[in-house]
């Protein structure tokens, strides 16, 4: 880092804007280097600021990655995947599960902790504002089923269960995408749309 570079990110502590700067290196070192190669030390060293100033913005490691983790559902909402409102639960999906599998693929270092266990399961547990943010996500989703399916959806299968399912489908297409397992555009758009039909075939669609 040049010398202006670290005159830069200092100002920029010095105005409060320290712990922003820190989220993004810190997922960009993640997405060029793996999040086991992520330190609270490498991190201070590479935005040029003390080994300490890390420490005014997260507790620790485990703080700070609940804080990359939600900035990805802050941009997963800005992608359009939480808000959005449409007219019948066919245009619904064949959006949200296309949107949702390429921002997964797109922003990966901010996915995997999202929805990865490293984090969900660590000792030091979740942030209290990830926990809100995260559950909100999911919260909303299951709203937008149960609207869009009412009446639709087969006998016993409630719009929760149907969420949960429509949700597992995203993540596992997702995961085959960030694992290389498919890695083509045209393999992706299909699996999309394959699993649209899918999922839209037991439905009572009118």
């Amino acid at each position: 880092m040049t010398q202006n570079a670290q005159n830069t990110v200092k100002k920029a502590y010095h105005h409060g804007d320290l712990r922003q700067q820190l989220i993004h290196q810190a997922a960009k070192m993640i997405r060029e280097e793996g999040e086991a190669a992520l330190s609270m030390r490498k991190l201070a060293a590479q935005l040029g600021v003390s080994r300490t100033a890390p420490y005014h913005h997260f507790e620790d490691k485990q703080a700070l990655l609940c804080a990359i983790a939600e900035e990805g559902f802050r941009l997963f909402d800005e992608h359009g995947l939480e808000g959005k409102r449409y007219e019948n639960i066919e245009n619904y999906l064949s959006h949200h599960i296309r949107s949702y599998v390429f921002f997964a693929v797109e922003n990966s270092e901010y996915y995997d902790l999202m929805f990865g266990g490293q984090i969900w399961k660590a000792e030091g547990g979740l942030t209290q504002s990830l926990k809100e943010r995260s559950y909100k996500v999911f919260r909303t989703y299951t709203e937008h089923m149960t609207k869009l399916t009412e009446g639709m959806l087969p006998e016993g299968v409630t719009p929760l269960r149907f969420a949960q399912v429509t949700w597992s489908t995203m993540h596992g297409l997702s995961r085959l995408m960030i694992d290389g397992i498919y890695v083509e555009r045209e393999a992706i758009e299909g699996m999309c749309d394959a699993s649209v039909k899918v999922l839209l075939q037991n439905l009572k669609l009118t």
